[in-house]
């Protein structure tokens, strides 16, 4: 049986001049399925969710705002650096602000999380400087933050393997004993202690991409988290393309749906509106930490740019599918709320983007000005201690490398020019 048989919101022509205007949105249609948990709609009417209820305040809208445009700022800042040669790639986010920002502020400061390498938004979260990012990026640095520290994993390049590091993990939590605590339970001999039995309990996130659900990686660590009922949220950004691949082609059934072979909960939410985000996602991290876990969501939102700098989306997708997704932007959606309900005025917007270009500014002079590190560094830390064999690759490696610098000497003394 077809995809589009079992489920037509899933269906999706290929990119072609067959392909007709009703079917260039079709991932919007299954935006309007009943089972999509939906607070804030794309014209920023709020509904509350019986299953889901949030306290929403000024403040706290007015927060997830500039942390949006924020985000969305230094992500365009960076695109245009690596086009200006400062990074030699960039995975953007755009149009995914949502998703991040509502799943990462719904995370306690215990929560350990699991990123692949687009989730600057959880990242900033996570009290993590933007220019703490830019080394990555720029091929000087594996990671720029202490893991441990801010409780966010290293970007994760292979798809879909941070989910068995992220599994690993939580099954540690269920066997250290920080979960399901909030009746009252003693803290176990060892266990951190935050100040009380609800402060403690843990539970972990792991963040993906549609196009991983068809990893091995991703199947395993939700056997294992199933088996051990681990406390871990699986969080599928479900932005419609795995590189030039489109949902379809991964998936017959919704991929929240998947959650139902191994006997946990499934969970699809607007990936664009962040309030249901946060809403959804602190749910589903209390139940975890209650010792409930593992549960499934798949925020629904779309890439609104390339898979990285290095990908043409022209090549595989239409325009119009894009311009339709933009009625759906995540910020203006926030914005249309705070205004019609007079809980922001302009000089609160003023300000966000005041901020915004501050904070671009510095990313940019910060990223500019990086040293170029020493080639040598390459071998600083491939074991712990020092390596006999190490050192002899690192001095002949020297070696050749001033090999070059005395050609470069000849060919200026001949004939004027550089190697």
């Amino acid at each position: 049986m077809s995809s589009e048989a079992m489920d037509p919101a899933l269906a999706r022509p290929h990119v072609g001049p067959a392909a007709s205007p009703a079917h260039v949105v079709q991932g919007l249609r299954a935006t309007s399925q009943g089972d999509l948990v939906e607070l804030l709609s794309p014209e920023g009417v709020l509904t509350q969710h019986p299953d889901y209820p949030i306290e929403v305040t000024a403040d706290l809208l007015k927060g997830l705002y500039r942390d949006m445009v924020l985000v969305r700022r230094i992500d365009r800042e960076a695109n245009a650096l690596q086009r200006q040669g400062q990074l030699s790639i960039w995975v953007p986010l755009l149009g995914q602000e949502a998703a991040q920002i509502g799943a990462g502020r719904a995370m306690a400061p215990q929560d350990m999380a699991f990123p692949s390498y687009r989730e600057h938004g959880v990242a900033w979260c996570r009290d993590i400087d933007p220019t703490e990012l830019l080394g990555i990026f720029r091929g000087t640095d594996q990671t720029g933050w202490n893991p441990k520290e801010k409780r966010f994993h290293a970007y994760t390049i292979v798809i879909g393997n941070q989910v068995l590091n992220a599994t690993g993990y939580a099954m540690g939590q269920k066997f250290d004993g920080v979960i399901g605590r909030a009746g009252g339970a003693e803290s176990p001999e060892g266990a951190p202690d935050a100040g009380g039995p609800e402060s403690v309990d843990e539970a972990t996130i792991v963040f993906f991409g549609d196009g991983a659900t068809s990893q091995g990686d991703v199947h395993e660590g939700m056997v294992f988290a199933a088996a051990y009922d681990a406390p871990i949220v699986f969080y599928c950004q479900n932005n419609q393309w795995a590189i030039s691949e489109p949902v379809e082609r991964q998936t017959r059934v919704p991929l929240f749906h998947r959650s139902r072979g191994y006997g946990f909960p499934g969970i699809r939410v607007d990936g664009n509106d962040v309030l249901a985000c946060l809403a959804v996602t602190r749910w589903a991290l209390d139940e975890c930490r209650s010792g409930n876990g593992p549960v499934l969501i798949e925020a629904f939102t779309y890439r609104m740019d390339a898979h990285t700098t290095s990908d043409d989306p022209t090549r595989y997708r239409l325009a119009d599918e894009t311009e339709a997704w933009k009625l759906l932007d995540p910020i203006e959606r926030v914005r249309v709320h705070l205004v019609r309900g007079g809980l922001a005025d302009q000089a609160f917007f003023d300000g966000v983007d005041a901020e915004s270009a501050e904070l671009a500014a510095r990313f940019r002079a910060f990223c500019v000005a990086m040293p170029k590190p020493e080639i040598s560094r390459i071998f600083d830390h491939v074991y712990t201690d020092p390596h006999a064999q190490v050192e002899r690759q690192r001095a002949e490696f020297t070696e050749y490398l001033a090999g070059f610098d005395d050609v470069d000497a000849e060919s200026a003394g001949v004939s004027g020019a550089g190697h």
